[in-house]
């Protein structure tokens, strides 16, 4: 399927770009959330037309992410879990939790879908999580997890 982007997508292309993509992928989250559109001359004129005005919405989404990005920039999140001996979890921490923790103690907004973490969370330790916010906005924070003290 070929589109026309109307932003930023990582590792796909700029405002303006067509390129190829899958049917599913185009039809299911690009044209569903307003990311894209399909590729004809109508479109492409549009797109032409009404570059300035979204290159600079996405400046502007940018920058609020990046006064977010700074929000949370390097800090470490603790999660207090109970364990079992050898140290692994009963449950796995999940992104909607560490969204949660997030909201709670900086009172930034971040989505699940935006928090990449490298490893699962099922285990005491500290573990690294990437926060994607924009194609050109990352960030890294760190995850602890303590076992609850018995008493």
């Amino acid at each position: 399927m070929e589109i026309i982007l109307l932003e930023n997508i990582l590792n796909l292309g700029s405002i303006g770009d067509k390129v190829n993509v899958k049917n599913g992928y185009g039809r299911n989250f690009l044209l569903k959330k307003g990311k894209a559109l399909r590729f004809n001359k109508e479109n492409l004129e549009l797109v032409n037309k009404k570059k300035d005005q979204l290159i600079k919405k996405n400046q502007e989404i940018k920058n609020k992410y990046k006064d977010i990005a700074k929000l949370v920039q390097n800090k470490t999140f603790v999660f207090v879990k109970e364990s079992k001996e050898n140290g692994e979890l009963y449950g796995s921490i999940k992104p909607k939790e560490i969204t949660n923790l997030i909201k709670e103690k900086t009172k930034a907004e971040v989505s699940p879908s935006q928090i990449i973490l490298k490893d699962e969370l099922n285990k005491i330790g500290t573990f690294k999580a990437e926060i994607n916010f924009h194609s050109e906005v990352k960030t890294s924070i760190s995850i602890k997890v303590d076992k609850v003290q018995s008493k």
